[in-house]
């Protein structure tokens, strides 16, 4: 239930990254999207809510004229996290989303977000509208981006409905999900530097980090020695 919900989160948060500088690909290992799925109904106060973690798979940022953006997330990676619930139950939580009731992650193996409009809205802030596809189906979305220390932050409300997926309901509806999620995202675009040490590894300064046996002090040959009574001998 909360899956659906995920998914269309991660793809609005890969299109706030399409503000960024040149164009580069986004940093996956330092973006997160995360996903709240609410509960709803009369005995709502005996269900939980949930909380999931959305990975980037992979995703572009232009912000040479004309600016844009595309990400792409494996909807089979989203993760349940539900900190309150036993480990058993969040299991169920994580089979149900991924299954054929909400993202049927089989079937729709992607989702995906590609940027039609990146508009100006004030200092380091955009407004952001693409095209968003989840469970097979494609919708229009907009969200609002700020950028920060160089990562573009926002929130955004999606409508599980709009992309086909029916909120779980049991208990005859007196336990249910909300349409509505909430997706908060904080993406970060890879800088060229960054993409250098994961290729070549870490950079180093030259003329530095000289192992200690190649000092000549180290081969004992040339240097005089103190003993602990302050005569001078050689090695």
């Amino acid at each position: 239930m909360a899956g659906s919900l995920l998914a269309l989160a991660i793809l609005i948060v890969a299109t706030t990254a399409a503000l960024g500088a040149d164009s580069s690909p986004i940093d996956t290992e330092r973006s997160t999207l995360t996903v709240f799925v609410y509960k709803s109904g009369l005995f709502s106060a005996f269900a939980d809510d949930h909380i999931i973690r959305a990975p980037i798979a992979s995703g572009s940022i232009s912000t040479e004229a004309p600016l844009s953006v595309q990400v792409t997330v494996r909807s089979g990676t989203l993760k349940a996290l539900d900190p309150k619930l036993a480990a058993d139950k969040r299991a169920d939580v994580q089979a149900r989303m991924l299954g054929p009731e909400v993202l049927d992650s089989a079937r729709y193996p992607d989702i995906t977000f590609t940027s039609t409009a990146i508009e100006p809205a004030g200092a380091d802030r955009w407004t952001v509208t693409g095209r968003l596809t989840i469970h097979g189906q494609t919708r229009p979305a907009t969200f609002a981006v700020a950028r920060r220390d160089g990562h573009y932050r926002g929130t955004a409300v999606l409508k599980q409905r709009d992309f086909g997926i029916q909120p779980i309901s049991i208990v005859g509806g007196t336990v249910k999900v909300k349409d509505e999620v909430k997706v908060e995202f904080d993406i970060v675009a890879r800088s060229e530097r960054s993409a250098l040490r994961r290729q070549d590894g870490p950079i180093t300064t030259p003329g530095r980090g000289v192992a200690r046996s190649q000092h000549p002090s180290a081969t004992g040959h040339g240097y005089a020695r103190r003993d602990p009574r302050g005569n001078r001998g050689r090695r």
